[in-house]
């Protein structure tokens, strides 16, 4: 039979062990977050950049913050800024890194404000100048190809291959008179189309782009958003923002729709302001010019036109009329060219058309 003392050591033992494997099923997974040179300790925010070595071309650093939150939870990632004359997102996610305090969060926020820096320096719309390619447009990436692609290739592996979900914010470039609208990404997942659905209803803009069309290989995902969609990752991509401006009602949509789908995603208190009757567009009729010259809309954004409305017309450079822009489809005007800059194959508008019931 065993003493006194002997029971005494076994329970103590076992009181030992039981607590030693509570605390190791308790022991925080990430104690600390890393994206490029931005490490982040439980509760606290740092920032950094991912660096993007040259190659064929120049090395570009991307700047990040890391917001780890005070308890565990999901990993949601910010991006903004690969067109970096679409100013208002840019502005946008900026805001969110000084607002967002990891005592409130549960779980990450990688936030990217700025992806094509050359971009914003130089004021070129749409591309990267160094390469001439748009930096959204050549994802998962190349370690070996072109600046935009080898930029491409760290967000995959920094950015979206760490995050459980993502947000891509945009808006109207500087030649883009653009309303604010999102995109919801149908893959044919159930699971993760209703979700991705629910942030975008979350996210809170009152018109939604069902997007079907995204390409469905992972090794060729093209988009950002699209590269975290092919990977199960429900995201969502949204715009505000035009012609170069930073409205207040954009910067603060775009805002208050990332805060709006952390509550959605419990990473912060609160209840999700959600979209009750958002306006579902099935699809986009693109209008171009096959005439250079100069462009006059005859539109706004946000009008709602008829087939074969009259929405803008082109002239030549003593102003005769050599192009008359009618709608291919009705639907709402969703961007309209936004300066009278006119040359052959630019976008005129995007008319979206909305889903019939």
């Amino acid at each position: 039979m065993r003493t006194q003392l002997e029971r005494s050591a076994l329970v103590l033992a076992g009181t030992l062990f039981c607590a030693a494997s509570l605390f190791a099923q308790s022991a925080d997974p990430r104690p600390t977050f890393t994206v490029g040179t931005a490490k982040a300790a439980r509760g606290q925010k740092a920032t950094g950049v991912i660096a993007v070595p040259a190659g064929v071309d120049a090395g570009t650093n991307i700047p990040v913050a890391v917001v780890h939150g005070a308890r565990p939870g999901r990993v949601l990632a910010l991006v903004a800024g690969a067109h970096g004359t679409e100013y208002a997102s840019i502005i946008a996610l900026e805001k969110m890194i000084a607002l967002l305090d990891p005592a409130q969060i549960s779980g990450t926020v990688i936030i990217v404000p700025l992806v094509n820096l050359a971009s914003f320096e130089q004021k070129i719309a749409h591309v990267n100048p160094v390469d001439g390619k748009s930096m959204n447009r050549f994802y998962p990436g190349n370690p070996t190809g072109t600046q935009t692609e080898r930029a491409s290739y760290a967000m995959t592996r920094e950015v979206v291959e760490p995050s459980d979900h993502l947000i891509d914010l945009h808006g109207g470039d500087l030649d883009e008179s653009l309303r604010p609208y999102s995109y919801w990404t149908v893959t044919g997942k159930e699971k993760q189309d209703q979700v991705s659905r629910e942030m975008a209803l979350a996210f809170g803009l009152d018109t939604i782009i069902i997007s079907a069309d995204r390409p469905k290989d992972p090794a060729a995902s093209r988009y950002l958003e699209n590269t975290a969609s092919t990977r199960g990752k429900a995201s969502l991509t949204a715009e505000a923002g035009h012609a170069g401006t930073v409205e207040t009602d954009d910067v603060n949509a775009l805002v208050s729709g990332c805060l709006s789908v952390m509550r959605y995603l419990q990473m912060l208190p609160g209840v999700p302001s959600v979209v009750e009757h958002p306006v579902w567009i099935e699809r986009i009729a693109g209008m171009t010019s096959d005439q250079a010259g100069m462009f006059y809309p005859l539109v706004k954004r946000g009008t709602y036109v008829e087939k074969g409305m009259l929405v803008g017309y082109v002239t030549d450079y003593v102003g005769k009329t050599i192009l008359e822009a009618r709608a291919p489809e009705a639907g709402v005007v969703l961007l309209l060219r936004a300066v009278p800059s006119m040359t052959k194959g630019e976008t005129i508008a995007n008319i979206g058309v909305v889903k019939r019931e």
